[in-house]
């Protein structure tokens, strides 16, 4: 069912481009741009020896979601050619070996905001695709990340409680789309779903007028006011939901946002929103009630935006190439919609 599911809004011949464009940096070490602590000498080592599942596509974060792309097509379509060359990369790098390194890495002094929240949230957003697809291999490679997605999930647990406001840029730090991973991730651990839920609920519930008239920001990749929106859909049932957005967003008209120039790694962030913008509308559309007049509009703008985004997804350039399929992957497969909209 799950590949009939994903084949509607994915074709091969796409799935095939956007696995390539994972399989073509997760093995490729340089250039790197590293978040890392060092605590001595020691520290001063290359990526593949810090962190040797994830040091590939550019930065930690891309590494893991990029692992999560070739998890996500490989499980969709077993049968296409691709799909070997995506179970080979999973195997060499999700090894016990390399992944209990990876998790004493995370747990070391001074990594608390290690990849916090977005890295982390991306972490176990693999972890959940790894545990839907059931396979002997996929089943020992999600053995194999629990070290690592235990420390995520304690790391991330540690400061939740404590975050006083939420994050609200467009960039790696927003909380209510991590927020949004982590709760789709904890539908079967019940203390860290009642955890984020309420993170959710505490931070976003009484906003009112979000200024989507001030968006996007330059180097945006994520929409300040629909990661809000499409987050709190998770925690609201639809008639509260749609009473909720009407305080929070009564108007919506915007265009897609246009990049300047696609080698500058931080402008070309604007084809990822574009991307994102997509798949949260679509998500917030299918959160309202059936008969809702604004749920036409909402998924209008979306497919505009789509097009928009996945004409930018090319590998013509690292500065993009590196992430973009994950967004765009994430996108056509459906991967944020509740259950009943796929």
């Amino acid at each position: 069912m799950l590949f009939f599911l994903l084949a509607v809004s994915l074709d091969p011949a796409a799935a095939n481009r956007f696995a390539h464009l994972a399989l073509d940096c997760v093995t490729r070490e340089y250039p790197n741009q590293i978040q890392h602590v060092l605590n001595s000498d020691e520290d001063a080592r290359p990526p593949r020896a810090l962190t040797p599942a994830f040091y590939g596509c550019y930065d930690w974060h891309s590494a893991v979601h990029g692992h999560w792309l070739l998890a996500r097509l490989a499980r969709a379509f077993p049968n296409e050619p691709f799909a070997a060359s995506a179970r080979e990369a999973l195997a060499r790098h999700l090894t016990r070996e390399n992944l209990a390194r990876e998790a004493e890495y995370v747990s070391g002094a001074g990594r608390a905001s290690f990849e916090r929240p977005y890295g982390l949230a991306w972490l176990l957003e693999l972890a959940l695709e790894l545990r839907e697809w059931d396979t002997e291999e996929s089943r020992q490679w999600r053995r194999n990340l629990e070290p690592l997605e235990n420390a995520a999930v304690a790391r991330l647990s540690a400061w939740l409680p404590k975050l006083s406001h939420p994050v609200r840029t467009g960039v790696h730090s927003q909380t209510a789309f991590s927020l949004g991973l982590m709760h789709d991730y904890a539908a079967e651990n019940p203390r860290f779903r009642t955890l984020v839920a309420g993170r959710i609920r505490d931070f976003y519930l009484r906003d009112r007028d979000c200024p989507i008239a001030y968006e996007p920001s330059g180097e945006d990749f994520l929409s300040p006011c629909l990661s809000e929106a499409d987050v709190v859909r998770r925690v609201l049932p639809p008639g509260e939901f749609a009473t909720w957005l009407t305080r929070f967003l009564p108007k919506l008209d915007f265009k897609p946002a246009v990049v300047t120039d696609p080698t500058d790694g931080r402008l070309a962030h604007l084809d990822g929103l574009n991307l994102s913008r997509a798949w949260m509308l679509e998500g917030i559309a299918a959160a309202l009630p059936a008969a809702d007049p604004r749920i036409r509009r909402f998924l209008a703008i979306a497919e505009e935006h789509k097009q928009a985004g996945l004409k930018s997804v090319t590998g013509e350039h690292y500065a993009g190439g590196h992430w973009l399929g994950t967004f765009a992957v994430y996108l056509t497969t459906k991967r944020g919609l509740p259950a009943r909209s796929r």
